[in-house]
């Protein structure tokens, strides 16, 4: 009898160690960073519950790149293959996608090319901005990038560097803001004959752009560049240049405000740099180039930066103010902290106020010296916190920074893992390339349902 308990307590306890063994070998398994969430799907990715906009940890890469950077020894090119999705038919466009979200903006940019779509690489290769203190600029390296295994970013797209004349990539990519339940595209925009810093226009895109986003029921918004002398005069002839040439497309977007009418919108990108006068000559119904009560009225959305500037921006005429940047802390405007006082200035001056919320920041691909202001991703955290501060001030419109400006490391786009030579790119792993997408659409359904509850 002693014999039988003796081997029966010898079989449980190797029973228990073959259990524990099993518990060890499973855990070792998983992704040294799973404790961010469950890398196969979003039900696991904490919800901030806060209840202050006040937002108090930054996040660098010195504390956390490699939250970010996660290197496969296995083979990256059957990776990107096996990651890429084939393009869904047209007929199932509508039962496999989200209802857009109008009031979700994302910042897009046509500014791309390769050598098989424009005869040689464009934005890929950006050169390496030497800073304006030359002491500082000699500690660091000069040239430009060299695509395609090295590009003008932190980050490696899943596309590819692309070119954004291909239309299987602006396919893609209204599907993918699609699926994200977003429902304005803010194309960048430069006039005719004028170029960006790397001397390629993108106004010719728009066309192709409005064609695409309208089959997938999205609309497009225009987000004014700096474009050489852009003063009241040339606004005035640019707006009625867009709404003439693209105002009858139905995807063009139109914003209704609370009177029933319905307006174009356009962001004005860096509009500080003009003075308040020039833009009330343009902007208020008294001024001298007034465009108020004419065919092309719109809503004009100004960028602010410093605290000062949301009384030169009320001076101006405009119509409500954006903050672009999706680094928390770099500027007044970008700051979460400060959402709620300018949501109240901005209501008590009857201005929208559009937070931009961003994934992440880091720029050091184009300007190295620039680490300080980086902000890490940590899996999709920083994201969520960002929405997180914003759905707080009950805001008309959330702006997103960005689709795919990928100097800036803002992108939602795709990425993938990806490691060439003596580069390492950062990637959204343990996530899947879709990430961000996901996490947009999850706050994108969670906004809409509050919303109902704030009109209540």
């Amino acid at each position: 009898m002693a014999r039988f308990r003796r081997r029966t307590c010898i079989i449980l306890l190797l029973f228990i160690l073959f259990i524990c063994s099993i518990m060890m070998a499973l855990k070792t398994l998983r992704p040294e960073r799973a404790g961010f969430g469950d890398p196969f799907g979003l039900g696991l990715l904490p919800d901030f519950q806060q209840r202050t906009t006040h937002v108090k940890k930054k996040f660098s890469v010195q504390n956390g790149a490699k939250e970010d950077s996660f290197t496969h020894t296995k083979n990256l090119n059957s990776l990107t293959m096996n990651l890429k999705t084939p393009m869904v038919p047209i007929g199932k466009l509508e039962q496999d996608l989200p209802s857009p979200n109008y009031d979700f903006h994302v910042f897009y940019y046509g500014w791309f090319g390769n050598p098989q779509f424009d005869g040689k690489y464009i934005h890929w290769n950006h050169p390496l901005l030497t800073h304006w203190d030359p002491k500082i600029a000699s500690g660091y390296p000069k040239g430009r990038h060299s695509p395609p295994e090295d590009i003008g970013s932190s980050f490696y797209p899943e596309l590819g560097p692309y070119s954004s004349k291909d239309p299987s990539v602006i396919e893609s990519h209204m599907k993918q803001i699609s699926s994200a339940s977003i429902g304005v595209v803010a194309v960048s925009w430069y006039p005719p004959g004028m170029n960006d810093e790397n001397g390629e226009p993108t106004h010719g895109l728009t066309l192709s752009i409005l064609d695409v986003a309208h089959k997938y029921k999205l609309k497009v918004a225009f987000h004014i560049e700096p474009y050489k002398d852009r003063d009241d005069r040339s606004m005035y002839n640019n707006v009625k240049y867009i709404i003439d040439k693209y105002g009858d497309h139905p995807g063009f977007y139109r914003h209704k405000v609370s009177t029933g009418r319905t307006y174009p919108m356009f962001y004005v990108y860096d509009s500080y740099i003009t003075i308040p006068e020039m833009w009330a000559n343009l902007l208020t119904v008294s001024g001298s180039q007034s465009i108020r009560n004419t065919p092309y009225d719109s809503l004009f959305i100004a960028l602010l930066v410093e605290e000062k500037h949301k009384h030169e921006i009320l001076r101006s005429g405009f119509d409500g103010i954006y903050t672009y940047f999706a680094t928390n802390g770099f500027s007044y405007g970008s700051s979460h902290h400060n959402w709620p006082s300018l949501k109240a200035f901005c209501d008590k001056n009857n201005l929208m106020f559009i937070p931009s919320v961003g994934p992440g920041y880091v720029d050091t691909s184009i300007r190295p010296w620039n680490n300080h202001n980086t902000r890490n991703r940590v899996n999709g955290k920083y994201y969520e916190t960002a929405f997180s501060a914003a759905l707080l001030v009950r805001p008309e419109i959330i702006s997103i920074t960005s689709f795919n400006e990928w100097h800036e490391g803002t992108q939602i786009e795709k990425a993938i893992p990806k490691k060439t030579g003596k580069i390492v790119y950062l990637d959204y792993q343990p996530h899947k390339p879709n990430i961000y997408l996901e996490l947009t659409r999850k706050w994108s359904e969670k906004y809409s349902q509050e919303k109902e509850q704030w009109l209540t």
